[in-house]
């Protein structure tokens, strides 16, 4: 992290007279809009356009993770709604100090978010989709849940996708090796390149994320012939499994879906986590078990006349995201009737 990365730290400390701590936000000034997973590209375009400079903003996010929990960290005590409320006068006031744009507070928990809708900053609602495990001991214990017709179109998938003589394996801790990251960064390099132009992490940042957190990564590989073909990139939590990257150099029917989805599932399930958060969009991710469930974040804006064309377009979008979640948990898979719900804190 740091300038050349277009990542650079404006964290906000909140102390009392004592110097004693009382509130913060991981905070950074940004060049692009890289790494975030709530897209304001068009809201960037659109300002330029008109002649005003969308960077630097600020985004208080923990980078390249689409995952909700806490962004404004107060600490407990009868003075936490006073420090909140200094912390987020104290992004208002780092915006103007730092001439950025704005500041976007990606992926926080409900209770962040309504505490910036109160403050006057406006509020984004996007939809991920997760797998919530309901008890289940094993992946026949989830197939049991889903309607018979969905239960053997999944049976037939991972049926598929492992008929060319293609099998899995899962590295996590010390069985990661440099030859896995060496596959891994091949895969990532041809999806990235194919699907956005410009694969925006290196091989080194992967390397150091083996060294540094090993036993909490799940690298989920499928090999052919001797060779890795294709490869997702997880990361374990307390509770969750957090899916991250995929990649392949060889097409094969529903491998995607084996990798990706099927087993996390099983590797859920085997840890006894309680759900997996798949990453960002995917619709497809519906009819393999995943349900529907809310995600937010809140932005300030700078300038009125942009303020009032994006608060404009999120109030048609916060209305087509609840429509959206509708129809999904009319159409999850499973026996029992639709459930979408928020997601946990973390």
């Amino acid at each position: 992290m740091g300038a050349r990365a277009g990542w650079s730290p404006v964290h906000l400390l909140v102390e009392d007279g004592d110097g004693a701590l009382l509130a913060c936000a991981p905070c950074y000034a940004k060049t692009h809009s890289q790494g975030e997973y709530v897209f304001d590209h068009g809201w960037a375009d659109a300002y330029e356009r008109a002649g005003g400079a969308y960077y630097p903003k600020l985004q208080v996010a923990v980078p390249f993770t689409p995952v909700t929990g806490r962004r404004l960290l107060v600490a407990p005590g009868p003075r936490a709604d006073e420090a909140r409320a200094a912390l987020i006068a104290g992004l208002e006031a780092a915006r103007a100090q730092t001439g950025a744009s704005s500041v976007h507070v990606t992926f926080p928990d409900h209770a962040d978010w309504t505490a910036l809708g109160e403050a006057g900053w406006l509020q984004r609602t996007g939809e991920q989709f997760h797998f919530l495990n309901e008890n289940y001991r094993t992946f026949d214990d989830f197939l049991g849940a889903l309607a018979s017709r969905k239960r053997k179109a999944i049976r037939k998938e991972r049926e598929r996708a492992l008929s060319d003589g293609v099998s899995i394996e899962w590295a996590t801790g010390g069985g990661i090796t440099e030859a896995h990251w060496d596959a891994f960064f091949h895969f990532y390099m041809d999806t990235g390149s194919r699907k956005w132009g410009r694969p925006y992490l290196n091989r080194r940042f992967f390397s150091l994320l083996g060294a540094k957190m090993a036993d909490r990564i799940l690298l989920v590989m499928a090999k052919r012939e001797g060779r890795f073909i294709a490869g997702a990139l997880n990361l374990i939590g307390d509770d969750a499994l957090y899916g991250r990257n995929w990649g392949a150099i060889e097409h094969h029917e529903f491998l995607h879906f084996e990798v990706c989805y099927y087993q996390a599932i099983d590797f859920a399930l085997a840890r006894g986590l309680k759900r997996v958060e798949a990453g960002a969009q995917g619709e497809h991710k519906l009819a393999r078990g995943y349900r529907p469930v809310r995600t937010f974040s809140a932005h300030h804006i700078g300038d009125p006349r942009l303020a009032r064309a994006i608060a404009d377009y999120l109030k048609r979008e916060r209305s087509h995201v609840e429509e959206a979640i509708e129809l999904y948990g009319e159409h999850v898979p499973f026996r029992r009737g639709p459930r979408t719900d928020e997601p946990a804190s973390t």
